[in-house]
């Protein structure tokens, strides 16, 4: 048996050991982007099964693209830490599984568009937040086009006026369906209302990955990453609803007081909680420590540099006043 490995490490180990030096000079950058657990860092080894392997995007300039493409056909080594190069799964053909393309090609296949040429209202609102993930999770390898890093920070969270719209979505959607739980009791409609709760519960937890600024991943990853917010310490938190004086003040929020201030960053898009209560109101502007494990801020680590956060170190393109309609398609100087 072979031993598992994540797949973003195997990717990497893959890119820097077999990918790499057949490129030579060849200017490009190279991530483990898009669908899979693996981008999103929850595979196992149940996750081999299928569609799970050595892989990896590798972006280059249209005129590399076809000796790129030949090149890998012809020397990629037949196997890699034990594990084929060459897989198919369902309908997917046996292939190596080393994309090359363009990245404004590949931005519009995974997202609809090219975020270097600015992001609409609309294109934020009509993007799955699972989309968005698949391309700002992942790990970016080596960037020597010098762009990849870059539309990355651009789609690494809303624009302002677009959060707080989504949250007032996700709220109302919540307000909506909530009295029905009662409404079904008390008709005798255990089962229903058993059913609509379990709908509000999924509400609430899409509701704080948008408190926390972190988008929300398709049902099967849900629970996993809810566990990863502050959200799930308070949830968590025994006899939370009961009375604040069975619970001293010095331990009733101390988990999640670790989490949000020990490290000193200010909580900037968290739920701000006190040893009074807590608050769902996102807390006001202000900067985080960038890569802080403790506040688990959305910067990353790349092959250069840490990633930032949304702030005015973001490009021109990304910080364009958002409107409905999309103004000139030029690429920022």
């Amino acid at each position: 048996m072979r031993d598992f490995v994540p797949g973003l490490e195997l990717a990497r180990d893959f890119y820097e050991e077999a990918v790499a030096p057949l490129l030579g000079e060849t200017r490009h950058s190279a991530a483990l982007l898009g669908w899979g657990s693996d981008v999103l860092g929850f595979d196992t080894a149940r996750s081999t099964d299928h569609g799970w392997g050595p892989r990896l995007q590798l972006f280059v300039e249209q005129g590399d693209r076809a000796r790129v493409a030949a090149a890998l056909e012809r020397d990629l080594p037949a196997e890699f830490r034990g594990w084929p190069t060459r897989f198919g799964w369902d309908a997917v053909p046996v292939s190596h599984h080393v994309e090359v393309l363009t990245l404004g090609e590949w931005s519009q296949s995974r997202v609809g568009f090219d975020p270097r040429h600015g992001i609409s209202v609309r294109e934020w609102l009509i993007t799955p937040q699972q989309i968005l993930l698949e391309v700002t999770e992942g790990d970016v390898f080596h960037d020597g086009l010098g762009e990849l890093v870059t539309v990355r920070d651009a789609l690494a969270w809303y624009p302002e006026e677009v959060w707080l719209w989504l949250l007032a979505c996700q709220w109302r959607r919540i307000d909506q369906e909530e009295p029905f739980v009662g409404r079904t009791a008390d008709v005798g409609d255990a089962l229903g209302s058993r059913v609509i709760a379990a709908r509000l519960v999924r509400d609430i937890m899409r509701l704080c990955f948008l408190q926390e600024r972190r988008y929300a991943p398709y049902g099967k990853w849900l629970g996993s990453a809810f566990r990863q917010l502050d959200a799930r310490v308070l949830a968590s938190v025994p006899s939370l609803g009961s009375s604040s004086k069975s619970r001293p003040a010095t331990t009733r929020w101390a988990s999640h007081d670790r989490s949000t201030r020990a490290c000193g960053c200010s909580t900037t898009g968290r739920t701000a909680s006190s040893a009074a209560g807590a608050s769902s109101t996102p807390a006001s502007s202000g900067s985080r420590t960038p890569g802080c494990g403790r506040c688990r801020s959305p910067a990353r680590s790349t092959s250069s540099s840490t990633r930032p956060t949304w702030s005015a170190t973001q490009p021109a393109f990304a910080r364009r006043p958002l409107s409905m309609t999309r103004g000139p398609r030029g690429r920022d100087s």
